[in-house]
């Protein structure tokens, strides 16, 4: 159940790109559904963390680089992300409905709500993310989400120049992330946060 958390917005998004974009409303109903569904699920989730905390993980093998270091898609959820989840569906979903009067007859509405279910995925994963790979990937769609966002009236020289401007000055922080990550990888031969807790 918890994979479907991040997956629903995703969805959304994937369903405005490919074609339902043409209908504004239908887009902006179908990443409010998609993201009130997260939204729900992620309670349902937190209640049942609460009355059982033991920390659940699920690991699937991606791809290795070498015998030493595989890499793994997988989800951790623990009180911590359990809390954070409803943090961030009720603060997307919060967003999402005041955007219906806020961008009303804008008419790039469902490229918006596109972008919008793009972010949420991004910080949903972000939450569940089990090790520093995954982490850093969906960190960097939370930059392209946001200079989306920041860029949306494209057409401004402001919003375009403030785009520009916060993707090239979070680039320099991400290459700090990326440096240790690497660094971390090396000296522990993992990037799970599970086996690195064990090392240290």
């Amino acid at each position: 159940m918890v994979i479907l958390i991040p997956l629903l917005p995703i969805v959304a998004f994937l369903l405005i790109a490919a074609g339902i974009r043409k209908f504004p409303r239908a887009s902006a109903a179908t990443s409010i559904a998609a993201m009130s569904g997260a939204f729900g699920l992620s309670l349902t989730t937190l209640l049942g963390v609460l009355k059982n905390p033991t920390p659940v993980e699920w690991r699937l093998p991606w791809l290795s680089l070498t015998p030493q270091l595989p890499m793994e898609l997988g989800i951790r959820l623990d009180s911590l992300a359990a809390l954070m989840l409803v943090v961030v569906t009720t603060v997307s979903l919060a967003v999402q409905i005041y955007s219906l009067g806020y961008m009303a007859g804008d008419k790039g509405l469902a490229r918006y709500y596109a972008f919008l279910s793009l972010f949420s995925f991004s910080m949903l994963g972000l939450v569940l993310a089990n090790n520093f790979l995954q982490m850093y990937l969906c960190w960097e769609l939370v930059g392209v989400s946001s200079y989306l966002l920041i860029g949306f009236w494209y057409h401004k020289p402001e919003a375009a120049a403030a785009a520009k401007k916060a993707f090239v000055v979070t680039r320099f922080g991400d290459l700090g992330f990326l440096a240790g990550l690497l660094m971390i990888s090396y000296w522990a031969g993992t990037f799970h946060f599970g086996d690195l807790a064990d090392i240290l």
